[in-house]
């Protein structure tokens, strides 16, 4: 068999519904991560839906406890062929954010694919996990049996396939967990597949991502909220303090105020690679607005080299049903998401100091999450990065857009520094996708020619002449 059949063989999975068959099983299991204590027999159901597609593929399935208290459990399913052949590791995770059923269009459930607009151009495929991740590793997982199948059973590399369960509550555990399991993980090259593409139409490869740090930043003043026509302008707003306190973080268009938080590492060589990058989000994404974040960048290098600070959550009173009181208390949950050059250990206290310098010290600054994933970048010109861009090419004849890493934040870093492997991303999804929020859905077009990519890339490995074995 050859290279054209197993990318046919791909496509077929697809057209015969096959694809949409497993992926609708997959999101029908309700594997909210942020809601992990209550979620364990539905992460104990995704792992057994793992098992039963990948042990009849020749892999070896194993699952193990997080060793951090509050991050969800590993699946590892190994496939060995040759101690002589090249060993690829699989990455993805099938935790999901919450569903949001109530704020879901009408006639779409986050359990459940629904099929809009048929298979044309307009078609997309809703349900929580089909962009974020359920659909991306099971596109990469449809790639690897298709190359089974048109080669006689072998893959020509050995194959390790991890899949965590709390990548949206930020992979905690997961570092400490491939310290422990670094030789049952020991591979060549990382190739796995997460957020979106630079555009729908145009394959990507990405070979890390931005680091994301969320923290809060409190100001508790009181015992108790006082009416306002008695206390208004004799005691102290929380709210009104912490929005001027977040204003001496970042102004009104976006740009970092903090001189520690700005990064110093778009080079050159980062600009030359990101100048082939025009950010689009689709049909249906918000348009880039050329005045928000610092000035002087295009949108490719303030997405992808630079740092943006956000306002995730901003809560004084009760918003839902205001009354006439001054609230005790103010809380903002925000996140700096940043590339490399910026040490996350640095962000609390170059935060801290600037409130401080400002007259905001009494602002309290903490983390807000249990994980923090940092950034990570491989040199776009690497071996690996060269050797997937030509077989994407000869799969789809376009020019695959090359970022040197990811707009969003993924646990990279584990697989760059604590496995020491080059990375590859190579993303089945698209920007205005709605992960993280009602409505998410999968662009069906790009999942289709997702599974071909994959298909001719793992197939590409197994031939032979990789960087590992060159």
């Amino acid at each position: 068999m050859t290279r054209d059949a197993a990318i046919a063989h791909a496509a077929d999975y697809f057209d015969s519904g096959a694809y949409r068959a497993d992926l609708t099983r997959r999101v029908a299991i309700r594997t909210e991560s942020q809601m992990l204590a209550d979620r364990g027999a539905e992460m104990a159901a995704y792992f057994a839906e793992m098992r039963a597609t990948l042990e009849p593929m020749g892999y070896v399935c194993a699952d193990y406890d997080n060793p951090v208290d509050g991050g969800g459990p590993f699946l590892i399913a190994t496939r060995h062929e040759a101690t002589d052949l090249p060993t690829v590791l699989t990455y993805g995770h099938g935790d999901v954010v919450r569903g949001l059923e109530e704020q879901w269009r009408e006639g779409l459930d986050p359990w459940t694919v629904t099929v809009e607009d048929g298979d044309g151009a307009a078609a997309r495929w809703y349900g929580r996990g089909t962009a974020d991740n359920k659909g991306q590793h099971s596109i990469n997982i449809g790639g690897l049996r298709a190359v089974l199948e048109t080669r006689g059973g072998r893959l020509g590399f050995n194959s390790i396939i991890l899949i965590e369960m709390g990548e949206e509550i930020g992979s905690a555990g997961l570092q400490a967990f491939a310290e422990s399991m670094a030789d049952k993980l020991r591979a060549d090259v990382l190739i796995a597949s997460d957020g979106p593409r630079l555009s729908p139409e145009r394959p990507t490869l990405f070979m890390g991502s931005r680091g994301a740090f969320n923290f809060n930043l409190d100001l508790d003043l009181r015992v108790g909220a006082h009416h306002s026509g008695n206390w208004g302008g004799l005691i102290s707003n929380p709210g009104v303090i912490l929005a001027n306190a977040i204003a001496c973080l970042v102004d009104g268009n976006g740009r970092i105020k903090v001189d520690a938080l700005r990064p110093q590492s778009l080079t050159n060589s980062v600009r030359m690679a990101l100048a082939d990058c025009t950010v689009e989000g689709g049909e249906s994404g918000p348009e880039v607005e050329p005045e928000w974040g610092e000035p002087g960048l295009t949108p490719a290098e303030r997405v992808f080299g630079w740092n943006s600070f956000e306002v995730l959550a901003f809560k004084t009173g009760n918003p839902e049903n205001p009354v006439n009181a001054i609230p005790p208390r103010a809380r903002a949950t925000c996140q700096l998401r940043y590339v490399v050059g910026t040490d996350p250990a640095e962000i609390i206290p170059a935060i801290e100091a600037q409130l401080a310098a400002h007259g905001f010290g009494h602002v309290a600054v903490s983390p807000a999450r249990l994980g923090v994933s940092k950034a990570t970048r491989l040199d776009p010109d690497h071996p690996w990065v060269r050797f997937a861009a030509a077989s994407l090419a000869e799969t789809t004849e376009k020019k695959p857009a090359i970022l040197p890493n990811l707009g969003g934040t993924l646990p990279n870093h584990v697989f760059a520094e604590t496995l020491n492997l080059p990375t590859i991303w190579v993303p089945h999804s698209y920007a205005a996708c709605s992960q993280h929020a009602p409505n998410e859905h999968l662009l069906p077009a790009v999942a289709r020619e997702g599974l071909q990519i994959m298909a001719g890339l793992f197939w590409d490995i197994g031939a032979g002449g990789t960087p590992a074995t060159a």
